[in-house]
Parts: structure tokens; C-alpha cells; sequence
């Protein structure tokens, strides 16, 4: 499969025509209109500093659908306990620089300044979203992504104290069930995720999902105010 560059076009090649490895496009900026229409063809970016900024469509792909999330034992004593206190939209820039360190054993991080301020840009615009759970006023760990249509698009998480990002994620996935969300992209897979329930589908199928949910109008704006927090 060839690699496209990207100069001047949003984005033009299909998400079918990945690379095996789930590249399907090199170049271009972070611009708002690039990466919301990247997104609504199942492409995201994703690439290091040492790196152009690399355009991804994987194949499978690793999702969350918010009416399977599981929910262990232990993380219902927890929500049960009230451990955590969840809010939405109140501290986006708190959670992304948070997102950004380098986690235990990595040199580095996918989340560059240019994407930070990429994802600072979308959340001003109200396209770009952070779910965060805090102890008392301390920041104990969240999450951020896009919302478009019914379908929410996960970025990173962290952890300050232990099962924060858990708590997050769960509460975020209830809520969106019960306001008729689908899908939480999770892109790629990954264990702590698998543990909620998330798992692998095809291309095909993410995006046929995709033609689906994008239909619905996207809530931009303040999810505190969507969500009720």
C-alpha cells in the first residue's frame, strides 16, 4: 500500500488504503478542519517529534461500545465508595499536560506541543472534551478526546492515583449510553482497556459504525453543562 503526503487537501485518501501497519498518510498540519475530518473518516494522527505527523487507520480497530463497558468487582466498590469525584470540561489543559508526560519506562510522549495545542484549539471550539476525576481538589487522574455526532473519540488517559482513570472512563461511558452514544474510539489495543470491555473490529465495520453515529448532530460546548457536572 503507498503512503500518501499530505500538501494541500484535508485529507484524500480512503481509510481502506492503510499501509498493513495502519499508516495511511504523511504531512499536512493540525489544523481544526484537518483533524475533524480526519476523524470523520476513522483517521487520527499520531507521531513523535522526531517524526512528520503520521495519519493512522488500523485495521482492527480497538473500540469501546458504551452499553458492553464492564465493570470488575473492585471498580464498583469504588464508584460505590464514591472515591472520586467526576467532572467534565473543568480542567482540559490539567489533564492533557498530564496526558503528555512521558509514562514509566518511556523516553518520550505521541502528545508533541504541536499536538497539545492542536487539542487545546479543538476544546476552544468545543469539539475537544476532558472527563476528570478528582480527590478533594487535587486532580487524580481523567481523560480527554473528540466528540462528533454520537461517537466519542478517546485520546490518552492518566493515572495520579491508582483506578482514577478507570472511575472516569466508566462514569463518561455510562453517560454516553444513556444519551445515545454508540462508540468510544479507543484506536489501538491495550490491556488496562480490555479490562473495560473494549476489543478489536474491523476497518470495515468501525466504519460502517462511523456512517452511522455522524449522523447526529455533534453537542459542542461545555460538557459540564451537557453531562451535568
Amino acid at each position: 500500500m503507498p503512503i500518501f503526503e499530505l500538501i494541500e487537501h484535508i485529507i484524500s485518501p480512503s481509510s481502506d488504503e492503510a499501509s498493513p501497519s495502519g499508516i495511511l498518510a504523511v504531512g499536512g498540519d493540525l489544523s481544526p478542519e484537518r483533524i475533524l475530518e480526519a476523524y470523520r473518516q476513522g483517521i487520527f494522527p499520531w507521531y513523535t517529534d522526531e517524526e512528520p505527523i503520521l495519519w493512522w487507520s488500523p485495521n482492527p480497530r480497538f473500540v469501546l461500545f458504551p452499553s458492553e463497558i464492564h465493570i470488575s468487582q473492585t471498580m464498583r466498590q469504588i464508584l460505590r465508595q464514591g472515591r472520586f469525584r467526576i467532572t467534565y470540561d473543568r480542567d482540559f489543559y490539567g489533564v492533557i499536560t498530564a496526558c503528555q508526560k512521558p509514562r514509566k519506562g518511556q523516553q518520550g510522549t505521541w502528545i508533541t506541543g504541536e499536538m497539545k495545542e492542536a487539542y487545546v484549539a479543538l476544546h476552544e471550539l468545543g469539539y475537544a472534551h476532558s472527563v476528570e476525576a478528582w480527590q478533594g481538589e487535587v486532580l487524580a487522574g481523567g481523560l480527554y478526546g473528540i466528540s462528533l455526532g454520537r461517537c466519542f473519540f478517546g485520546e490518552s488517559m492518566f493515572s495520579a492515583v491508582s483506578n482514577a482513570s478507570k472511575a472516569a472512563l466508566i462514569i463518561l461511558g455510562k453517560q454516553l449510553a444513556a444519551r445515545g452514544f454508540g462508540l468510544i474510539d479507543c484506536q489501538i489495543y491495550s490491556k488496562h482497556l480490555a479490562s473495560l470491555g473494549a476489543r478489536n473490529i474491523s476497518r470495515q465495520e468501525f466504519a460502517d459504525h462511523l456512517h452511522n453515529l455522524l449522523t447526529f448532530e455533534t453537542i459542542q460546548g461545555d460538557w459540564g453543562v451537557f453531562l451535568g457536572s
